[in-house]
């Protein structure tokens, strides 16, 4: 229980100390005109308040990704609680608030328009492609999710069909409507039913009978899966998660001062670790590994969050808890779908304020997702996790160019870029959904190619000094 309560901690803190540092190396100005303002179309680009914008960012990253991960993480044991505090500090927090500041800064620019910017036109091309994968995988993910849990939570009552085309009707209009009619008019309640049923589990952990086990760096996977890189692709959302650059500039549009930031961006990447925290120890208590496992390969980790909300809160509680597991993935499905409509439409240039264009672009989007339902969980999870954390390398690279540029510590967000640039390299080389690489060939082919891309960054970068690039659009 220590490592868990000195873990809590240890992520409040972050926010007020290491956010604090990145935020002066930013540097934000209060001066400076948002594109909430300078850009205001009543649809994406509108002002709102920073406790509600704040509140959808939260909702929007924390999809299924805070509780499904950790709970497979758990597998390994409390080795994971490391890659929770460590990465969400110095890597997830630091990527969600310089890619929704750059964005904020750029007129609301999405990662693809930024990759273009920054990195090159190639680059453009090759982020766009990914970013649509990532959230087409992502909102087919966070349909089948939900779905899954309510069927379980209706006991077989209602047919699956059914609950997933109510869920795909919800995100269909979420994706074409203002952002202020649905977005923001029901976040609220959701976020209170997921912060009732968070705190529920939480709460009622650490005064049960189970014991939530102390650190130790023992693999303690029941398959002797390898923590590099598996693990850094296992938990993603509440620690690192490139789907969190494709959701930061939905709210860099709505920001109504760069001052907020910090509780937007990093705060809440913060508060989605704890989240995983407590998940990642609610698991690890309640089951020993082989069971975890078992409970898992059953079918999603749906079960585990069924059996965790029950047992732990009774039949009352623990429905708000699975109401709460399921608003998480719902809220991050809706602006999936969004996100991938505005990025398209910016990457062809079709303005958005009309209805009829909205809906050029998302009827195909939802078509395909619709056919992607049809393909096993397991196999959409692990193409996303890639996806995943390659965008996740991307918009760190893009960071790090851009405090480049200024003359700003680019350290901060260059060493993330490192480490999780390497891990994509060697999982991809090593999985059978890539390369099927020995494992130790794997590494050494990573390092390699690790090495390259960095030679090839600061090449552009100084390149990109030399052309005097515009790092900032939005002036006073």
């Amino acid at each position: 229980m220590i490592t868990f309560i000195v873990s809590i901690v240890l992520l409040v803190v972050g926010y007020y100390t290491y956010g604090k540092v990145i935020e002066k190396i930013f540097g934000p100005a209060e001066s400076r005109k948002t594109p909430a303002y300078e850009n205001n179309d009543g649809v994406d680009f509108v002002p709102m308040n920073k406790h509600k914008n704040a509140l959808i960012q939260l909702l929007n990253i924390a999809g299924t990704g805070p509780i499904f991960g950790p709970i497979m993480g758990a597998l390994y044991g409390p080795v994971a609680f490391l890659w929770i505090v460590l990465g969400s500090i110095f890597a997830g927090a630091v990527h969600d608030y310089l890619t929704g500041m750059i964005s904020l800064r750029n007129k609301g620019a999405h990662i693809p328009e930024l990759a273009g910017k920054f990195l090159g036109k190639v680059s453009k091309h090759i982020v766009n492609v990914f970013a649509l994968l990532l959230l087409l995988l992502v909102g087919t993910v966070f349909v089948t999710t939900p779905a899954s849990l309510l069927n379980i939570l209706l006991d077989g009552k209602v047919a699956l069909w059914i609950i997933i085309s109510v869920i795909f009707a919800y995100y269909f209009l979420s994706t074409i409507l203002p952002i202020d009619k649905i977005i923001g008019r029901l976040y609220p309640y959701f976020g209170a039913v997921l912060l009732l049923g968070t705190l529920g589990v939480g709460g009622a952990l650490l005064f049960s009978g189970y014991t939530i086990p102390e650190l130790s760096l023992e693999n303690m996977h029941p398959n002797n899966l390898p923590i590099f890189p598996i693990l850094f692709f296992t938990i993603t959302c509440g620690a690192l998660s490139g789907f969190h650059a494709t959701q930061s500039p939905i709210i860099s549009r709505t920001v109504e001062k760069e001052s907020q930031g910090r509780y937007i961006f990093y705060g809440m990447m913060i508060a989605e670790a704890v989240i995983a925290m407590i998940w990642a120890a609610a698991s690890m208590s309640m089951f020993d590994g082989l069971t975890l496992n078992e409970f898992i390969n059953s079918g999603t980790p749906s079960a585990v969050v069924n059996e965790v909300s029950m047992t732990l809160l009774g039949a009352i509680g623990g429905t708000i808890a699975v109401l709460g597991a399921i608003v998480l993935p719902i809220t991050s499905g809706d602006t999936a779908f969004r996100a991938a409509r505005t990025i398209i439409g910016d990457y062809l240039k079709i303005d958005q304020k009309k209805l009829m264009r909205r809906l050029l672009i998302a009827i195909p989007l939802f078509a395909i997702s619709a056919l992607l339902t049809q393909i096993d969980f397991n196999i959409l999870w692990r193409y996303f996790s890639w996806a995943n954390q390659a965008t996740a390398a991307i918009a760190l690279w893009i960071a790090t160019m851009y405090l480049f540029l200024k003359g700003k510590n680019y350290f901060v967000s260059l060493v993330p870029a490192l480490f999780i640039t390497y891990m994509v390299f060697v999982y991809i080389l090593n999985q059978k959904i890539g390369f099927n690489l020995d494992l130790k060939i794997s590494f050494i082919v990573g390092l390699l190619l690790t090495a390259i891309l960095v030679v090839m960054f600061f090449i552009k970068a100084r390149k990109n000094k030399e052309d005097k690039i515009e790092t900032d659009m939005v002036v006073d």
